[in-house]
């Protein structure tokens, strides 16, 4: 794996650089801001991550290692490629980045161009308790709200974004912390979301097993 680059800048372009590295030039995909601070004839470093297809090896550079790793845990989402997670970084910065996975604020994804909704969502569901702030500990719940007027409006949000109306969203949020009122206590959005989705999809076995019932 190259973990970084360190050269002469050769040349800076609109999507990517080129770095001497001995008289090989390396050509890296970043940023608008990581291209930014490149200067032409000048030292530069790039912090690497290194996508390996099966036609293809592509290069994308961070200017710390913090966006790197925001940048390969995005990755993990499924319907997120690099391009894609690259534009998201163009767009937040990390923390921010962390901070509405974590606090399940599908809408700040939805910024990025190429994001619609859904992958929006997918993005909250995938990496609640995964992508976190920084000082706060992996799997740790997120700062509780203090009244339901605060964290419903945020799960509703989530839900239609991943295609629900909002009345069956609010209706599901419902009925799924009848089961876990402890839940509604913390107000953490992402726990809540994920009971409102389990919830569901044991709503729907328990239907489908009614439907067979009567046939």
């Amino acid at each position: 794996m190259i973990s970084f680059l360190r050269g002469t800048v050769a040349h800076v372009g609109l999507s990517s650089a080129v770095i001497d590295l001995n008289g090989a030039g390396m050509s890296v995909n970043a940023t608008p801001q990581t291209l930014s601070r490149l200067r032409t004839g000048e030292e530069g470093k790039l912090f690497t991550s290194l996508i390996v297809r099966e036609d293809s090896l592509t290069l994308f550079g961070f200017g710390s290692d913090d966006e790197r790793e925001v940048f390969d845990i995005l990755l993990s989402v499924s319907g997120v490629g690099p391009r894609l997670a690259l534009a998201v970084l163009a767009v937040h910065e990390p923390e921010a980045i962390r901070v509405a996975a974590h606090s399940g604020d599908g809408k700040a994804f939805t910024k990025v161009p190429g994001i619609g909704p859904k992958v929006a969502g997918r993005i909250v569901l995938e990496l609640a308790g995964r992508l976190v702030p920084l000082g706060t500990a992996a799997g740790a719940p997120a700062p509780a709200a203090s009244s339901e007027a605060v964290w419903k409006p945020q799960v509703v949000a989530a839900m239609t974004s991943l295609g629900w109306s909002e009345k069956d969203a609010t209706s599901s949020i419902d009925k799924s912390l009848a089961d876990s009122p402890e839940l509604a206590e913390k107000g953490n959005v992402a726990e809540i979301l994920r009971a409102t989705l389990r919830w569901l999809g044991q709503d729907g076995a328990r239907a489908g097993n009614r439907v067979g019932a009567r046939g």
